[in-house]
């Protein structure tokens, strides 16, 4: 066995029909969407209190996780529960609960006792020799409060390996509730080949003033999220705002109400002096501006992938407002993606309008399937491709093929069902061509212009200012995902989508002005590419931060970083992109419909 598997890996439970029930409930309504436990959390005296354990890992690759039982831990003698995935989100995130076996009931308390041995032959030390060189952790879970320890230690010389045996539980509660759970790590044991290892454990109860619904409290943490740099981060860019709104503005009213003025004065010329002339500006290229934009298959649907994402985005971040959704395991990603699946007909509505403002009825039914599938092949696609590195580390990140079965099923019977019927809705209520200014037969030729003002130029800068607006909050998000911090802070995450939306849009009217008054009537892909060039810094930051602040390593969880991180970039920045397509489109509408067209 190699070393990227640990000891005693065994098979995953697919349960096809538990995941496509659940998710047919799911998203019929009768499951509610953030709960994922059926305990109620009330216990009598002397009820069981179930010890779960989940996975074990190194440190410092968080989703590089395996069964706990993977390595050659003893089960305790109380006969088995069996445990399944509650949730979708759940699932996907590698949850494997398994019983511990260790008796523990409500306020009775246990005195060190020994719950099984382990008989150490070569294998299973060499197995937690191995755990105990990559610092590996574990997860349990009691009454959904999490607990972590770690598995042995090396002493100074990394040559001889110690294990603790002795799981030392304090539990409090308030009332007929629990509160409260700490663990403590003792009995050092060194790791001898062929001599057997008594596992024990006890449990003391305490009574605890803690609220239930503040139990969780304990579990952020206030100094690293509400530092004085994060509230200086978001304080600069709230400024950048005002000061970009400001200048936008100020520069786009003076500017155009010179233009108006020009062209003005030009109407009230005779042919002769008018021919005689110098006229130029954005009002040349009246007659190509509201031109379809190239490949308006592919534009239309990333404009509605983006609406979508959007549209995801700002519900989910006011849910996780309103709901700690991190008190429930999976309980955000599930959100996610029910709220993807309801929301899939503002992406019908949008992509399917645009596509039939641009000519594209012919081909409508396309336009509809790309739009669906667009966002969940993406992420799909990625996902199957960790999938088999996880096979074959044997991790439970593995994604189980009933799970597989519930996702197709979600995207070919809610996804595609509601983006239809958007796409009827954006065809026939908003899909009919209604441009200020009529579109000539012939392309107008594109004049020669400076180098900073060619759209690839424009692309490459348009991103820079958006992303400085969001990067010191994209390294709290890092630290939350990639490491052992809680994202809690939601009110500051929507005050960053709003900066960015505004920073994106400034940026991409701006861009758009300079392009169309140096006569150029490309604008659709520019603007679009010009505010998702946000997503490549990102992506670019992400390298700094994988090799400057943190400590992973390993081929799994390098390419469950990276991949993950391509997908949230891109996601990203076909975002930006629609908003910023959105917004100066707006633009580009008023300007030319103000202006008297010959």
């Amino acid at each position: 066995m190699t070393c990227n598997c640990i000891y005693g890996c065994s098979q995953f439970n697919n349960g096809w029909y538990f995941y496509l029930v659940n998710s047919v409930l799911f998203f019929v309504g009768i499951y509610h969407p953030v709960t994922s436990d059926q305990i109620k959390h009330n216990y009598v005296d002397k009820e069981e209190v179930v010890l779960w354990m989940n996975t074990v890992g190194p440190y410092h690759n968080r989703q590089e996780t395996y069964k706990y039982f993977s390595l050659p831990f003893c089960v305790g003698n109380k006969k088995t529960i069996s445990h399944y995935h509650e949730t979708l989100g759940e699932a996907l995130q590698g949850v494997e609960l398994e019983f511990s076996g260790l008796d523990i009931k409500f306020k009775d308390e246990v005195m060190q006792t020994t719950y099984c041995e382990i008989e150490l032959d070569k294998a299973k030390r060499d197995a937690f020799v191995y755990a105990i060189k990559n610092h590996y952790w574990y997860q349990m879970y009691i009454d959904d409060l999490p607990i972590w320890g770690i598995v042995g230690e090396a002493d100074e010389n990394g040559e001889d390996h110690y294990l603790w045996t002795y799981k030392k539980l304090e539990i409090g509660f308030n009332g007929n509730r629990i509160v409260d759970v700490n663990l403590t790590s003792e009995g050092k044991v060194r790791l001898i080949p062929n001599t057997k290892i008594a596992m024990s454990y006890s449990v003391k109860w305490k009574k605890s003033d803690v609220k239930f619904e503040d139990r969780f409290d304990k579990y952020l943490d206030p100094s690293f999220f509400q530092h004085r740099i994060h509230w200086f981060s978001i304080f600069n860019s709230f400024m950048m705002v005002i000061f970009l709104v400001g200048l936008v503005s100020m520069i786009l009213m003076r500017t155009l109400r010179k233009d108006y003025a020009r062209y003005s004065k030009e109407e009230e010329m005779d042919d002769m002096d008018r021919d005689l002339g110098d006229e130029y500006g954005w009002k040349q290229v009246h007659g190509d501006v509201f031109r379809p934009s190239s490949h308006p298959l592919i534009f239309s649907s990333l404009i509605g992938s983006g609406c979508q994402i959007f549209s995801v985005s700002f519900i989910v971040i006011i849910v996780a407002m309103v709901e700690d959704l991190y008190t429930e395991r999976g309980s955000m990603l599930s959100t996610a993606i029910f709220v993807y699946a309801a929301t899939s007909p503002v992406n019908g509505y949008f992509g399917g309008s645009l596509y039939a403002k641009q000519g594209g009825n012919l081909t409508m039914d396309k336009q509809m399937f790309i739009g669906a599938f667009m966002i969940p092949a993406m992420v799909c696609g990625t996902a199957f491709f960790i999938n088999f590195i996880a096979i074959y580390y044997h991790a439970s990140r593995a994604i189980p093929f009933g799970t597989m079965v519930a996702v197709c099923c979600i995207c070919f019977f809610v996804i595609l069902p509601l983006n239809l019927v958007g796409t009827i809705l954006g065809r026939n209520l908003s899909g009919q061509p209604n441009f200020p200014c009529r579109v000539n037969a012939v392309p107008r030729p594109i004049p020669e212009k400076k180098w900073f003002m060619e759209p690839a130029v424009i692309v490459c800068l348009g991103g820079i200012l958006p992303f400085g607006s969001i990067f010191i909050e994209m390294y709290f998000i890092f630290t939350s995902f990639w490491a052992y911090k809680i994202y809690y802070v939601y009110g500051f995450m929507m005050l960053v989508l709003v900066i960015l939306c505004i920073v994106t849009v400034c940026v991409t009217i701006v861009c758009t002005y300079f392009l169309l008054n140096a006569e150029d009537y490309r604008w659709q892909w520019t603007s679009f590419l010009s505010a998702a060039s946000t997503a490549v810094y990102v992506y670019m930051y992400s390298f700094y931060y994988y090799f400057f602040k943190t400590k992973m390593y390993g081929l799994f969880q390098t390419s469950f970083y990276f991949g993950y991180m391509a997908v949230f970039s891109t996601a990203l920045g076909i975002m930006c992109g629609a908003v910023g397509y959105m917004g100066t489109s707006a633009f580009v509408r008023k300007i030319y419909t103000n202006v008297k067209i010959d």
